[in-house]
């Protein structure tokens, strides 16, 4: 059946950042006061991001749930440089702006690319008639981000795991995009990198299509 609908995952897929993490967190953490090693950043972020509570807020709106966002990827910087011996135990040595900065650096676009491909593809599935909706294990930074990058012209909807109140592998982020393209799960199909994906799309009735980027 072709799909009426397409879901799109964000990061690995239509966007991707254009170095390490541990680039930025080294140049930022220098303002603060802080010196460490962009690549033992690296090393310990995948580790310490695979074992993070869901980045998800169910109830929280505006200011609420921007402070839930920053204070979720606070803990995580605090455990990522301490992983890395930057700060001592407990984490609570981090510099107290270090956090928000940070939030706020990766909400920038010049940090970030557009996979060549994305531009194209997703005109000619909006050229077809297809809705389309990014639905990312993310913040409400994504929104912004799109936009910025140039792809929010061809999106219908837009739903991160923060505000809707759960991540994937949940099927809640799928089902509240169905909702907002008024689509049925047998209507579209889920486009992603992670095993995530894979098993969020299947908890909420709909096929996957795997991308696997270099």
């Amino acid at each position: 059946m072709t799909p009426r609908g397409l879901l799109l995952d964000a990061m690995g897929t239509l966007i991707g950042l254009r170095a390490g993490v541990g680039h930025t967190y080294a140049a930022v953490a220098a303002r603060h006061g802080l010196v460490v090693e962009a690549a033992a950043i690296d090393q310990a972020f995948p580790r310490i991001y695979r074992q993070a509570p869901p980045l998800a807020f169910p109830g929280l709106t505006g200011q609420a749930l921007e402070a839930a966002e920053v204070a979720w990827w606070s803990a995580r910087i605090a455990e990522v440089l301490a992983a890395v011996g930057a700060v001592p135990a407990p984490v609570t040595a981090l510099p107290p702006e270090l956090g928000p900065a940070l939030f706020e650096r990766f909400a920038q676009a010049d940090l970030w690319q557009v996979y060549a491909d994305v531009p194209a593809q997703l005109e000619a599935w909006h050229r077809r008639g297809l809705k389309l909706a990014v639905v990312s294990n993310f913040d409400s930074r994504l929104t912004r981000l799109l936009e910025a990058l140039g792809l929010a012209p061809w999106l219908d909807a837009v739903v991160v795991s923060s505000a809707a109140g759960a991540a994937k592998p949940d099927p809640l982020p799928f089902q509240q995009a169905l909702a907002r393209l008024s689509l049925d799960a047998a209507e579209v199909w889920h486009v992603g990198d992670s095993p995530e994906d894979g098993a969020g799309a299947r908890a909420a009735g709909i096929r996957w299509i795997q991308v696997k980027r270099p």
